[in-house]
């Protein structure tokens, strides 16, 4: 099993790191013709206009599409949500180009800027259930966005309480209009199909379980998936309460 994890900019070193903890194998993916080569996709969190651009620079975006419509799994984490939603408000003047599929509205930089991130522990009974652990997972929101809007057939798996001002405040010179967000909850994690999106950052936490339930998404395509918390790299089970190794940056 080889998981590729997209490397034009941000947090891929990171997922690749969180990957081998898993005990399995993460490649950067550059050019179009890597992802021939892959089980499954993840799109790490950066700066999504800028990932965008290289994107496009690169002709990534055609193969991108077809590798999500080939069933593959695919997971994109913050700036990687933006990418896999089907829409996107709040951008800069101009806009970006998206990959789509997930049927899902998500708004760019929903709360706030780069001093505006935040911790916050997330209610998360779909991935308690699956993977064990906690209740609960540490968020860690960097400049992130937030879904909005979700289709029918999205499924929601954590979602996180905002308060009214904080949902209101995003407007901003150079960003498109996008009215008032009376929600005090809105959506940060769904899963659709094939197709997994985060607004927050799990790989800079120790807590591995956000990738081993997005491993698990594999076994739709007949691939055996580590089990919980798998063994790692150097013989330390996680699931018997040791601590790994960590590779920095990481938030405990």
């Amino acid at each position: 099993m080889t998981i590729g994890v997209l490397a034009l900019q941000g947090s891929y070193n990171e997922h690749i790191s969180a990957l081998r903890r898993l005990g399995v194998k993460g490649v950067e993916i550059k050019k179009p013709g890597q992802l021939d080569n892959i089980s499954a996709l993840i799109i790490p969190g950066g700066e999504s206009t800028t990932m965008a651009k290289l994107a496009e620079y690169h002709n990534l975006f055609p193969a991108l599409r077809e590798f999500v419509k080939m069933g593959k799994p695919v997971w994109g984490t913050c700036a990687g949500l933006i990418f896999l939603a089907d829409k996107a408000i709040g951008q800069k003047e101009g806009g970006q180009e998206l990959v789509g599929g997930l049927d899902c509205t998500v708004h760019r930089n929903f709360f706030g800027s780069q001093i505006q991130s935040f911790e916050v522990d997330l209610s998360v009974p779909e991935l308690s259930a699956q993977e064990g652990g906690l209740p609960s997972f540490r968020g860690v929101f960097i400049r992130a966005p937030a879904i909005v809007e979700a289709g029918p057939g999205v499924e929601v798996l954590a979602a996180c309480h905002v308060s009214l001002k904080t949902a209101s405040s995003k407007s901003d010179a150079d960003t498109q209009e996008v009215g008032s967000l009376p929600e005090q909850k809105v959506i940060v994690a769904v899963k659709q199909g094939n197709l997994l999106g985060t607004a927050f950052h799990p790989e800079l936490t120790a807590d591995t379980r956000w990738h081993s339930y997005f491993l698990k998404m594999l076994a739709k395509e007949d691939e055996p998936a580590p089990t919980t918390l798998a063994i790692v790299e150097g013989g330390v089970d996680l699931t018997a309460g040791q601590t790994p190794e960590i590779e920095m940056p990481i938030y405990q």
